[in-house]
């Protein structure tokens, strides 16, 4: 995070304390991030996984809306590089799937966005934080403190940050941890996972146990046993599959399938998680029909990209811009994941006039790009 001290211990672009205005009103709202290192579950990840890469893969346009219906897509040259590039250190894709992935861990997700000298974006840098709280000035304005994992604290207006939040009910800035949830169900998890490595690690150490009827020496016991791992044990092309012993020893086998956790509690607990997230087993493994997935996308993913334009638009847009038209979007589509029977019945639209041809090839990664003509000033 030492990238974060170059560009914000700056004067143009703000200190850990921002000057100018006295935090006089904690609003008793803070935000903590859940340091339950959740995302080292391969069952959380893979959920999350799958949502943070659908969402990465939307494109985020520039859109201006004109008169009678029409619209010009990114108009202005430095929104279009902002929205591909965010900054230095990340391409659009990588700063969705990064917000996503702090929203599905958190409940919320935080960028500041950077500008120039002349009040125009130039970067969004999403922040990772231990800690965030709500402060408000003797104006009324809200800002956010940031307590970052390396120690720095920043402070931004409200109006510079973008934020991300799902569960949003008795905060009024911030949406509820998930750590109250899934604490109890990643311990059983987390149980059942040691119980299956000491199962298999009784199963690859010992396998028989030998009671003697008459007490021993160790080193007799020791002997014993060896011999009888060497002579029934021990892998050879002429074993019968049976073993002799006399009556002064108890041959009982180790089965390990007893130290194995119920099965069906395992699973139980993994679908617990998975209702958690909002996603199926087949979602997760990429085996969904089309009917599974088109149903996961409008549940779980329009509705964060409709959030995601509301937020971007919000933060790089003033009122006097948005009143002329100007918004962000982040187009993605359901029937990309669709059957090739349904995108072929798509043709039929064209020759209704409802659909263009180009936006039929779009369904078929077969895009014929068209000139974009720029408005002149």
């Amino acid at each position: 995070m030492g990238f974060w001290k170059n560009i914000f211990n700056r004067s143009d672009h703000g200190v850990p304390v921002s000057p100018g205005f006295k935090l006089v009103t904690n609003l008793g709202s803070n935000y903590f991030s859940w340091n339950g290192r959740v995302y080292e579950s391969d069952i959380v990840r893979s959920a999350i996984e799958v949502k943070a890469g659908a969402i990465g893969k939307a494109v985020a346009k520039h859109i201006r809306a004109g008169t009678k219906d029409s619209f010009t897509e990114n108009p202005d040259v430095y929104i279009k590089f902002l929205l591909s590039d965010p900054n230095p250190i990340m391409t659009g894709q990588m700063l969705q799937e990064k917000m996503i992935t702090q929203l599905e861990l958190n409940n919320n997700a935080f960028a500041y966005v950077q500008r120039d000298s002349n009040g125009l974006p130039n970067a969004i840098w999403p922040i990772t934080a231990n800690s965030v709280e709500a402060l408000q000035n003797d104006q009324g304005t809200l800002f956010l403190r940031f307590y970052l994992r390396d120690g720095q604290i920043y402070t931004f207006p409200y109006s510079q940050i973008i934020h991300l939040r799902k569960d949003y009910n008795e905060n009024d800035i911030f949406g509820e941890s998930n750590a109250a949830t899934l604490t109890p169900l990643m311990e059983i998890v987390n149980t059942t996972d040691q119980g299956i490595v000491n199962a298999i690690k009784s199963s690859g150490v010992i396998r028989w146990l030998l009671k003697y009827q008459q007490s021993l020496r160790p080193e007799d016991v020791k002997k014993n046993t060896e011999a009888f791992v060497a002579n029934y044990l021990a892998s050879t092309d002429g074993g019968i599959g049976a073993a002799g012993v006399d009556s002064s020893v108890d041959a009982v086998q180790i089965h390990p399938d007893d130290y194995v956790p119920n099965e069906k509690q395992m699973e139980a607990t993994t679908e617990r998680i998975y209702s958690i997230f909002h996603i199926s087993k087949p979602i997760i493994q990429a085996s969904y029909t089309e009917n599974q997935w088109i149903s996961y996308y409008e549940s779980q993913i329009e509705p964060f990209l409709r959030q995601m334009s509301e937020q971007w638009t919000r933060v790089l847009f003033n009122r006097r811009e948005r009143s002329f038209g100007n918004s962000i979007v982040f187009e993605s589509n359901d029937l990309s994941y669709a059957s090739m029977q349904t995108k072929l019945q798509l043709v039929q639209f064209v020759d209704r006039a409802i659909m263009s041809p180009n936006e039929v090839r779009s369904y078929f990664n077969s895009v014929s790009y068209t000139h974009l003509t720029l408005p002149t000033n």
